[in-house]
């Protein structure tokens, strides 16, 4: 992975701490998703791309990936993601969407909403201060 224009020395967080990331191309829905270790710059995980979905989507499942990746490695680490749809769907345990357009893709949220109901202790999971701290490190840069 390529670390883009950010001072990795000087972390805005303090320590270290995982952020999320989703893209999708919206002509198509195919869309991927990966989670890295922010102070490292390494991807920690990464998923996709799979048609079906949007980018709510990836950012809702980045997030529970990370979440259930830090129970089952015993991590605790805080989670960072800069979507507010996607923060509120996990505090709500519920996506709201009606972007779902494969049964792969209602598959995987149908598991990640069932974990999120199952696994109340998890990790904190914080919104990504894109104005202070600049772009997410784990954004695919492919804004027009």
């Amino acid at each position: 992975m390529k670390r883009r224009d950010i001072t990795w020395n000087k972390s805005p967080l303090g320590g270290e701490c995982i952020i999320v990331d989703g893209a999708c191309d919206q002509s198509t829905g195919v869309f991927e998703y990966r989670g890295i270790f922010y102070k490292q710059g390494t991807e920690f995980f990464k998923f996709g791309p799979i048609s079906g979905g949007s980018n709510n989507i990836a950012e809702f499942l980045a997030a529970v990936h990370a979440l259930a990746l830090c129970k089952k490695r015993g991590l605790r680490l805080d989670i960072y993601s800069d979507s507010v749809t996607a923060l509120a769907w996990v505090r709500d345990m519920k996506v709201n969407s009606g972007a779902v357009k494969t049964v792969e893709v209602m598959d995987l949220i149908i598991r990640a909403e069932k974990w999120l109901r199952d696994n109340p202790e998890r990790n904190t999971l914080r919104k990504w201060d894109t104005k202070n701290w600049g772009e997410n490190p784990a954004d695919y840069g492919r804004k027009k």
